[in-house]
């Protein structure tokens, strides 16, 4: 007898027959996939220059009230960087998303204090504006010593994150710009 007659043999033998198993049992033990539920948001990997792709998927109704939580992070297959892979660190993103340690708020450290305190994300950006403003007055040269024009501000810098997609930068760097930051970069560059 021939391999592939015997093949054909037992495939028509064992559908005539039924194989002989109570499928029920099987049947009643079948689980979801911890994911059937879950909200899919595509993102980006925050930790190297590289930008790959991430699904997270997120378990929650959506209701006012409801904080949804993070179940599964996975790479992304459609993003063209990884093809839905990720690296060591990346595979545990969602452990950090879900670290009882992480910041959720900005904080402050006053001068001469020697603890953080919680402060309101208005708060936060007044007074990031007030910083930028009081050092761009206070360093700001108009011209060089050569008595060209430059209109810059060498007290500050700037740096793009990793997980800036290019419109952000060009945006960001126009902004940069405008301020007269001349040292500034990003890690896309890398």
């Amino acid at each position: 007898m021939k391999r592939r007659t015997f093949l054909k043999g037992a495939a028509l033998g064992g559908a005539a027959v039924g194989i002989g198993f109570d499928m029920s049992k099987a049947r009643a033990e079948m689980r979801q996939f911890k994911i059937a539920r879950t909200t899919e948001t595509r993102s980006i990997c925050p930790y190297c220059a590289v930008s790959c792709g991430v699904i997270i998927h997120t378990l929650g109704d959506k209701a006012k009230n409801v904080t949804p939580s993070v179940v599964h992070v996975e790479g992304d297959p459609d993003a063209p960087i990884n093809r839905g892979t990720l690296c060591p660190k990346g595979a545990t993103l969602k452990d950090d998303i879900n670290n009882p340690n992480r910041l959720l708020k900005p904080k402050v450290r006053r001068p001469g204090s020697d603890h953080w305190e919680d402060i309101s994300w208005d708060d936060a950006i007044q007074q990031i504006a007030r910083h930028i403003k009081t050092t761009r007055d206070r360093t700001f040269v108009a011209k060089n010593a050569k008595g060209q024009l430059v209109n810059r501000t060498p007290g500050m810098a700037m740096i793009g994150g990793c997980t800036d997609t290019n419109e952000f930068n060009f945006l960001q760097w126009k902004f940069i710009t405008a301020l007269g930051i001349p040292y500034r970069d990003s890690q896309a560059r890398v």
